[in-house]
């Protein structure tokens, strides 16, 4: 059974920054990719940024240049540093593992920016 868990989450203002992780069971190489989404309230749930197997990385436009995801293979745990955050980011993040066959989600981690 794999399982994500999620951390890092908070109140933070505008213009701060948070570091969220997600803790993959099993190794981290198996899935194709894992990557972060998030959902706001009234809002569909959007990809933030997924990190592949080989390394190669993107990013939802609207993060660029704030957010870095990046990969501890020891840990099997991917993490989501973002910095100048916005009221906008407010949401529930999301880890996402793409198997070759199936999805995994976490439970979600809330993240609020206050302005």
């Amino acid at each position: 059974q794999v399982q994500l868990v999620e951390s890092g989450g908070g109140l933070v203002q505008a213009g701060g920054s948070l570091r969220l992780s997600c803790a993959v069971s099993g190794n981290i190489f198996s899935f194709n990719a894992v990557g972060w989404y998030r959902q706001a309230p009234g809002k569909q749930r959007e990809l933030v940024a997924r990190i592949f197997s080989g390394s190669v990385t993107n990013y939802a436009d609207s993060v660029k240049g704030r957010f870095a995801i990046s990969r501890d293979n020891a840990k099997n745990t991917v993490y989501l540093q973002m910095n100048s955050l916005k009221p906008e980011d407010t949401a529930v993040y999301y880890c996402n593992a793409r198997g070759n066959v199936n999805l995994y989600w976490g439970q979600g981690t809330q993240v609020t920016v206050s302005s």
